[in-house]
């Protein structure tokens, strides 16, 4: 028999990967099912899919040594914690792939079905009172975490941060479609968190079934051995199946029984955040009842637990750890209204990952979340001049548009503010400047948001 050479090897291996493994994240086999048959998270079988394909990623170990340190740094960084201020407002864009179907329809969703998302994000992070993402556990958290709607496009133009994309296929059942279709549609992730909502595979024969979500977990800084940015920056968000994502508390979808109140983003957030399952992805298993307390989700406030839940309900699974099972965590599986927890301990990953993972930390100072100046706006404040200029006792604002300013403030030549006028008639622009004294001036003229500065000269 010809022996095979190494690359051969390699081919025939990752061959095997992809045929008996399934899709959800990397064509690493998917066994966490609930009794639904519904896929809840597929991110840790995605991590081994890119570090498959790109072996400098790092590992959860090597994760695992880069955060440790910046969590133990920031508790004792008194000043920091005392001074900093805390909460981080971080621009969303979600692309709804589609194959053409009318807004509304199948996985084309409506904007109200995306934005309620974002309404339950930041219940859940900020912990709201009175909404479904409040609750009274001792140790819970609020992450200080809020998320708006992009206003501008990477082009500068403006936006709602809704990203409606036609695709030649709606449908994703393999991980090699779903990676090259992000990278395609990625906005700039260092200024833009970004979440696809897509139709995932109905068909059981792709093993993709149900699949809700999947997330890309943070890359590490620092690590000897390790790229800097981890790999696949071109990938770097949450791919969510439409018929998880919003909540049917606010607005109509096609949701999918028990994951309709938006907590998939959640989750899916979570890891991209730097959060693991409170099971710490063990060996456990429900359908046996067999348990594994020996991983860990590497936070102490969240007792340890044997297994996934799927349900609501009271659960100790590991009866010889303190606490009984925190299946209201937003890191369990359980179903959508039965989650209601981050902790403090989780709370201090995701600030480390926000103050030191790249692309996480440049997101706090994205200015995505800011609408650009429109064009017509541009347009209307550049047709603005003044006459006659010099003027002597009086001053004309001339605008070439029907439509009139908002306001104007006129400043001396040492700053002071000599008149502050709203704009109500066109009498309102002409300006009596017989009192002034002789020399230099400057007018603010104001319309919406946009401005105009003018100098003229008083004789």
């Amino acid at each position: 028999m010809k022996k095979k050479s190494p690359i051969h090897i390699l081919i025939l291996i990752l061959s095997l990967l992809f045929i008996q493994f399934s899709y959800s994240q990397n064509g690493i086999s998917i066994s966490k099912r609930s009794p639904s048959g519904k896929v809840r998270c597929s991110s840790v079988e995605y991590e081994k899919y890119l570090k498959i394909i790109n072996p400098n990623r790092a590992t959860k170990e090597e994760f695992e040594n880069w955060i440790g340190p910046k969590i133990i740094e920031q508790k004792n960084n008194q000043y920091i914690k005392k001074t900093a201020a805390t909460v981080i407002t971080i621009p969303l864009v979600i692309h709804i792939i589609h194959n053409g179907d009318a807004i509304g329809v199948d996985e084309n969703i409506t904007d109200a079905q995306a934005l309620s998302q974002i309404t339950v994000l930041n219940q859940d992070f900020r912990r709201q009172l009175g909404t479904p993402g409040f609750n009274s556990n001792l140790v819970g958290a609020d992450v200080e975490i809020e998320f708006c709607m992009a206003q501008r496009k990477p082009d500068g133009t403006a936006t709602n941060g809704i990203d409606r994309v036609k695709r030649s296929t709606a449908q994703y059942a393999t991980m090699n479609k779903t990676e090259n279709m992000k990278a395609a549609t990625q906005w700039d992730p260092t200024k833009y968190f970004n979440i696809w909502t897509v139709y995932f595979s109905d068909n059981k024969s792709t093993e993709q079934f149900g699949t809700l979500g999947y997330a890309q977990f943070p890359s590490t800084s620092g690590l000897v051995g390790i790229d800097t940015n981890g790999g696949a920056a071109n990938t770097d968000g949450v791919v969510i199946d439409y018929r998880n994502f919003g909540t049917s508390d606010i607005a109509d979808g096609p949701y999918s029984l028990g994951y309709d109140k938006g907590r998939t983003a959640t989750h899916e957030i979570g890891h991209c955040f730097g959060l693991v399952h409170i099971w710490g992805d063990g060996n456990g298993n429900p359908d046996t009842g067999n348990t594994d307390c020996s991983a860990t989700d590497y936070c102490a406030d969240t007792p340890q637990a044997g297994y996934e839940h799927y349900e609501c309900g009271t659960f100790d699974t590991c009866k010889t750890k303190p606490g009984r099972d925190m299946n209201e965590n937003y890191m369990d599986y359980t179903e959508d209204a039965c989650m209601n927890v981050f902790t403090l301990n989780q709370k201090e990953r995701i600030t480390a990952v926000m103050n030191n993972s790249p692309r996480r930390k440049e997101l706090k100072t994205s200015n995505a979340c800011t609408a650009p100046l429109a064009t017509d706006k541009y347009n209307y404040i550049n047709e603005i001049y003044l006459y006659p200029n010099p003027s002597k006792n009086v001053l004309n604002i001339s605008v070439l548009q029907s439509e009139l300013p908002n306001r104007f403030i006129i400043y001396s030549s040492i700053g002071q503010e000599i008149e502050n006028r709203s704009i109500q008639t066109n009498d309102d622009l002409i300006i009596n400047t017989s009192s002034y004294s002789k020399g230099f001036y400057l007018i603010k003229i104001i319309k919406e948001n946009a401005t105009k500065t003018l100098q003229f000269i008083k004789e």
